[in-house]
């Protein structure tokens, strides 16, 4: 059994959900009608109670009995079998598909918070639901009649399950080089050679058929990316009476890796493998893109489930282990005094803060990348661009902050265990294994970073930036009605002012050519841009913790709102204070990692 049997906070949950991100208004539409706000609490609770009863128990077991290879099939832990089969009846797939395509058209924020607990309580668990979800909202998208008939409907139930097929041996984050081939036959299908590599939920025992969205080159086709094409590929053939046929994919291999053991990631081999191209030839990674941007947020999204379970494991431990004496007024301790509660020791207080501040942002964050999909879907024109747009900008912040910062703060979680975080013991140490792959998965930080500062900042020539300028700004405004909330106003004004100091300086090199020298320091650019972000999302909760203390709101206790308030405070003394040594960094004219010569390294 796991340590801590606490996980995530729901009161924080509904807070974020309902105070910060004002769902209810959206309840309020035409698209979200069928919801209001006692349905999705009822569903909050339900889903709960599924975490605490089949997913967090299990959550040390899968790493200690994880997933094998065995004669061309890969085994994964048998209360997963109950797990997918509670998840389908509880639309935990169709939950984000519309009613017109049989599903149940839940408010994207609502489904992201949903998974979100999921993941806060095992978060070996959810890439089954996630990536079965998004390869069929894929073939919802983009697919035929035929392709929407056969595979989506039986997918949103969990009867079959996903993949999401990219990388390759020799093709990781670049997808121009992708070898697999596919070859159209007279009956317009295709045969499909290559291998995939780390193919997460590749196989396993507990779905009668894995459907696999590959990316394959037809023959004749452009080189790079322009080239590619997208294909259904299921384990096993489809009848055209929807029986199932032999298997057609070869499982390889199976990865053995450091965490998220329960999770399995295979190593996959097509020979001649029938396939369906989905949409238009050489389109397949346009069509891809949004399937990888989903999966990019729900990065970001476990990692802050991750850091979740090691703040409230952590925090639990800090409240029952007596370690050391407070200090007298004399500067000394008191030996005929009992040990003290480790909580009461300031630099532990200082570690949980910021644990606490990292996962509640990081969450804020994410519910702000699924509100603007919301927005998106209820807004027409001009209005339906600028929610898209600005969803495109947050994504590489949404995915890599969480995935980051997510990593430290699980790695302070178990500084406070001191010696016996790193013992098998604890769970803190597992967390830390877990969580170290989500700055890698779905676009590494690197990569993200390259994507931030090379085209987002620059969509519209900058009017996207702009408006999340305003977006900051609106936040703002309604800060300023607050005394208690000035000092926080005048540091995000002049953070986010650096950001356009730092573009500033670094255009130049772009606009001269020279862009390895603009995008050197990209990843140092996407932490200034994710931690004035982050500012923004905690003066968001500051502003609706202030308006509840002034209306004297009994929803939550004075406390509660109280810690939000504390919380941000932390988070800008100790956080926000680092944007001036980032923009200071990046505005240094030495190119260090250019100006050099290799064999400084050696």
């Amino acid at each position: 059994m796991p340590n801590s049997s606490q996980y995530t906070n729901l009161n924080t949950i509904k807070f974020l959900m309902y105070n910060v991100h004002q769902t209810e208004e959206l309840l309020e539409t035409n698209r979200y009608a069928a919801y209001d706000k006692p349905s999705i609490d009822l569903l909050l609770d339900s889903v709960k109670t599924f975490c605490d009863k089949s997913l967090h128990p299990f959550i040390k077991e899968m790493d200690e009995k994880p997933s094998s290879f065995a004669n061309g099939a890969i085994t994964i832990h048998p209360q997963f079998e109950s797990i997918l089969k509670e998840s389908g009846e509880m639309g935990l797939v169709a939950a984000m598909f519309e009613e017109k395509d049989g599903g149940l058209q839940l408010p994207n924020i609502v489904f992201h918070t949903l998974y979100f607990m999921m993941e806060a309580a095992n978060n070996h668990v959810t890439g089954y639901l996630g990536l079965t979800a998004g390869a069929a909202n894929l073939i919802v998208s983009f697919g035929s009649d035929f392709l929407k008939e056969t595979y989506a409907q039986k997918m949103m139930s969990l009867e079959w399950t996903g993949t999401m097929c990219l990388t390759e041996p020799q093709a990781g984050s670049s997808l121009s080089d992708v070898k697999t081939t596919a070859s159209l036959q007279e009956d317009g299908i295709y045969k499909i050679n290559g291998q995939k590599i780390f193919i997460s939920s590749g196989d396993h025992q507990f779905a009668e058929n894995i459907i696999h969205l590959v990316l394959a080159r037809t023959e004749g086709a452009p080189s790079g990316t322009k080239g590619v094409s997208l294909f259904v590929v299921p384990k096993k053939i489809v009848a055209a009476d929807g029986s199932l046929g032999k298997q057609q994919v070869i499982v390889a291999g199976e990865f053995e890796k450091l965490g998220q053991r329960g999770y399995c990631t295979s190593h996959l081999v097509f020979e001649d493998s029938v396939g369906h191209m989905i949409g238009d030839e050489n389109h397949g990674l346009i069509y891809m893109f949004q399937m990888m941007n989903e999966a990019r947020i729900a990065t970001g999204r476990m990692g802050t489930g991750i850091a979740s379970a090691a703040y409230y494991a952590s925090l639990q431990y800090a409240k029952e282990r007596p370690q050391g004496r407070k200090l007298t007024s004399s500067g000394k301790k008191d030996l005929d005094e009992d040990q003290t509660l480790i909580i009461n020791h300031p630099d532990v207080k200082r570690m949980l803060l910021f644990q606490k501040a990292i996962v509640e942002g990081s969450l804020s964050l994410v519910m702000q990348a699924a509100h603007y999909v919301d927005l998106e879907h209820i807004s027409e024109g001009e209005e339906k661009e600028r929610y898209n747009l600005l969803l495109e900008l947050l994504t590489p912040i949404a995915k890599t902050y969480p995935s980051e910062k997510g990593l430290e703060a699980v790695s302070t979680g178990l500084q406070v265990l001191g010696g016996y975080g790193f013992c098998m013991d604890f769970i803190l140490q597992q967390y830390y294994r877990d969580i170290r792959i989500i700055s890698i998965y779905e676009g590494t930080t690197g990569i993200q970073s390259l994507d931030l500062l090379g085209r987002k900042v620059g969509l519209k020539n900058g009017k996207v930036l702009e408006w999340l300028a305003e977006e900051i700004q609106s936040t703002i405004k309604e800060a300023s009605a607050h005394d208690s909330l000035q000092f926080n106003i005048r540091v995000l004004g002049e953070s986010l002012n650096s950001i356009q100091q730092v573009l500033g300086a670094l255009m130049p090199h772009a606009q001269n050519g020279d862009f390895e020298r603009y995008l050197a320091d990209a990843t140092i650019f996407m932490d200034l841009f994710g931690t004035v972000v982050m500012g923004w999302q905690w003066l968001k909760i500051g502003v609706s913790a202030q308006k509840a203390l002034d209306t004297n709101d009994s929803t939550y206790a004075t406390d509660f709102y109280e810690s939000k308030l504390h919380t941000l405070q932390f988070f800008y003394k100790y956080e926000m204070s680092r944007c001036k040594g980032l923009s200071k960094t990046i505005m240094n004219e030495l190119a260090l990692t250019i100006d050099m010569k290799l064999s400084y390294l050696d």
